[in-house]
């Protein structure tokens, strides 16, 4: 059929369809368009010859209805739009196809691209964690390149591996983490970055990846850092009451936002001399003269500085990297502090500023903490010196522990006094009230009780004549007050208590008990019978121990439990020497913050029978030595395994003054003293001889110093013309 066959027929078929209306006429544009689509005749060519049709249709036919035109006009077009959407289809895929493979070309450099135009740092990491792509702000940030992929796990820059391992272990649950974190740049210094990690599948055996960004906070966390740190540490040297606290709080507050590892502290007296020299971070000796001559030079030229200058220090085989800063803290230039970076590196103008902020209150902190240390030792100095007794008699051990809080003296006191040849007056005393005034109080009563000691009259009398005193002394009032005489000889130790809490007496193979007897009243306070008095004899052996409430009154534990704490500590000492019992004491019953009261003690300790052997001594006289040193110390309680140690040795020692120190003479005397204290055994053995000098070649003999020095804790020989002394002592067990 020719074009012009069809577009009659096409006419014809629209005239019929348009007066019908049916659906078997509408069906022949349906057929109409196949035969188009055989012939090779357009679309275009159809709609052209439909819309000429149209408009002769609209004059010749009246009523005509366009739109039911237009559906014999779809019906045609139909077969040949199937045909033109299946051929567009086609080479639309095959467009789609061609671009892909352009685009799977240029790709890689298209994605290098992008990717490195990203300000953040972007990373790429296998399922175990190694990296295996990054982009150039990634090496900007951390200062790793790419060629030297893959970073394996852990990665350089790492600081906290364990915080780290457990970002890793939250990815493993939630796909994606957020977390800001320090990193060491390859050049030493510390930069923060905010790490946003995703885990995310991949083609291939791996199954997935880690695809994640870094971006750098320094300068946020910087200034966080810079008042926080400024904050906690201005609040902190405050109430600082040492050098080494300020140094410690100032190495706390470096440590993390300046990666400082060492502190060190140079404070120049107005003498002129050497500097002192305190250190916080390291074992570093605190002497001038042993510290490194370079860090002694960069304190010198320091001190030329003004005040609150803050000067990095350059490592001479790095330029431009330092390795610490140093400051001038005061006015005056006598005190400079050296803050040592962990590892050399750049300091930024952040790090300077933080660091003159800080040094700012650190300058302060510091005059107030010499101000404080001149305040206390002035205080100390004046305590100690009306507590000190001249010399303690044998026996005795005596502690004062002084507050925490500012001036650290109070109102305890102790005092140990002979008002006799076997008599020894004791007293505890405790003020209310604490500081200079309490100390004021304290210094006075002390002084008359001491005098008041030297009448020689019975503790009760003794404390009546002290109410007289505490009277006429404002703020006496209420004083407690433990006073006793002891006779060394007897042992009787008689007291009267003005409320004060009881002593402790801990007896060998006893449980321990409480001195409560003989109580009344406080000093000045009134009464209306006599102070009471009682006595106790001490067995040989015992330990006593006179305190004040600081060591036993806590606010959370009860007094009676501080007193059976002490009385246990007390009990189980009983082996060691009355200084370690006291420091024991002290140690045990301290509350973790130290004492917030000041405390006195007395400790004694009743030594057993002394031992005398005074006879001249043969080598048949020996077996009785032996019998009468083992008596006395079986007496004492020592154990039968130490006995047979303690009398070998004495025999030994015997035996070589008989053959040694009165060869080819008479016998002699030989003389062993003895004493016994409950912790130690200190024996002399003297004679009147003169010692040969050992031999050469001894053989089997000559033996003895060697075996006593084996089995005693301290031997010392005193050999003189005139006679030889033999010192030994042995520590007993517990």
């Amino acid at each position: 059929m020719t074009h012009d066959d069809f577009h009659a027929a096409y006419a014809a078929a629209l005239r019929s369809y348009l007066e019908t209306r049916n659906e078997e006429d509408l069906a022949v544009g349906h057929e109409l368009g196949r035969r188009a689509l055989h012939d090779d005749i357009s679309m275009l060519e159809i709609v052209e010859k439909h819309s000429e049709l149209y408009h002769r249709l609209v004059v010749e036919l009246p009523g005509f209805d366009g739109a039911v035109a237009l559906a014999f006009l779809l019906q045609t077009l139909a077969p040949l739009d199937v045909a033109t959407r299946g051929f567009l289809d086609g080479t639309k895929r095959y467009e789609e196809q061609r671009a892909r493979a352009e685009d799977l070309a240029d790709r890689d450099e298209f994605r290098n691209a992008v990717v490195n135009s990203l300000q953040e740092g972007f990373f790429v990491a296998d399922r175990i964690g190694a990296i295996i792509e990054a982009n150039d702000a990634f090496t900007k940030l951390t200062g790793y390149p790419a060629h030297g992929i893959p970073y394996r796990w852990p990665h350089p820059w790492l600081v906290d591996e364990k915080a780290a391992r457990l970002q890793q272990s939250r990815l493993a649950e939630n796909n994606q983490v957020q977390y800001e974190t320090p990193i060491r740049h390859r050049d030493g210094r510390l930069v923060w970055v905010a790490a946003n990690v995703n885990r995310v599948n991949a083609d291939g055996a791996d199954g997935y990846v880690y695809v994640g960004t870094l971006r750098d906070i320094t300068a946020e966390r910087a200034f966080a850092a810079r008042e926080s740190a400024v904050l906690r540490l201005a609040t902190a040297v405050s109430v600082a009451k040492s050098m080494s606290e300020v140094l410690a709080i100032t190495l706390d507050e470096c440590r993390l936002a300046l990666d400082v590892h060492r502190v060190v502290a140079a404070v120049w007296p107005t003498s002129g001399a050497e500097p002192a020299i305190q250190v916080a971070g390291d074992k570093t000796p605190s002497d001038w003269r042993q510290l490194d001559e370079p860090l002694r030079e960069i304190f010198q030229q320091a001190r030329r500085q003004l005040p609150l200058t803050v000067q990095p220090v350059e490592t001479p085989d790095t330029p431009g990297q330092s390795r610490g800063i140093v400051a001038v803290l005061t006015g005056s230039g006598d005190v400079a502090l050296w803050l040592e970076l962990r590892v050399p590196r750049r300091v930024s103008a952040e790090d300077r500023l933080l660091v003159t902020v800080l040094v700012g209150h650190l300058g302060l902190a510091i005059q107030h903490v010499r101000q404080f240390e001149a305040a206390r030792e002035t205080s100390l100095t004046l305590q100690h010196a009306m507590l000190a007794p001249t010399e303690l008699p044998p026996g005795f051990a005596v502690r004062y522990e002084p507050a925490v809080p500012p001036l650290e003296i109070g109102g305890d006191w102790y005092d140990v006094l002979r008002v006799g040849d076997q008599r020894i007056g004791i007293i505890v005393g405790d003020c209310v009230g604490r500081g200079l005034s309490a100390a004021a109080v304290m210094g006075q009563l002390r002084a008359s009780a001491r005098a008041l000691l030297l009448t020689g009259a019975e503790p009760a009398r003794l404390l009546e004549e002290l109410d007289s005193v505490a009277e006429l002394i404002p703020d006496a009032f209420c004083t407690t007050v433990f006073l006793a005489i002891l006779d060394t000889n007897s042992g009787e130790f008689s007291y009267s208590c003005a409320g004060h809490l009881p002593a402790v007496l801990a007896a060998p193979q006893a449980a321990p008990t409480l001195i409560t007897d003989a109580r009344s009243v406080p000093l000045a306070v009134n009464r209306k019978k006599p102070r009471p008095q009682a006595s106790v004899v001490l067995p040989p052996g015992s330990t006593l121990m006179l305190y004040t409430d600081g060591l036993v009154e806590r606010r959370d534990v009860s007094l009676d439990d501080g007193i059976a704490h002490l009385s246990a500590t007390v009990a189980s000492g009983q082996h060691l020497t009355v200084d370690d019992v006291a420091d024991a004491a002290l140690r045990e019953l301290a509350p973790p913050g130290g004492y917030d009261d000041d405390i006195a003690i007395v400790v004694y300790r009743r030594p057993y029978a002394p031992l005398v052997i005074d006879q001249v001594v043969t080598a048949d006289h020996l077996i009785d030595i032996r019998h009468q040193l083992a008596s006395w110390l079986q007496s004492a309680a020592v154990p039968d395994e130490q006995v047979a140690d303690i009398v070998l040795s004495i025999n030994e020692a015997c035996a070589n003054s008989i053959e040694h120190g009165y060869r080819e003479r008479k016998p002699g005397k030989v003389r062993i003293d003895g004493e016994n204290d409950g912790a130690r055994v200190h024996l002399k053995v003297t004679d009147g001889g003169s010692w040969k000098p050992a031999s050469v070649e001894p053989g089997v003999r000559g033996r003895g110093l060697l075996l006593i020095r084996a089995v005693s804790d301290w031997l010392e020989m005193d050999c003189t013309p005139s006679g030889t002394t033999v010192d030994m002592s042995f520590n007993l067990p517990a």
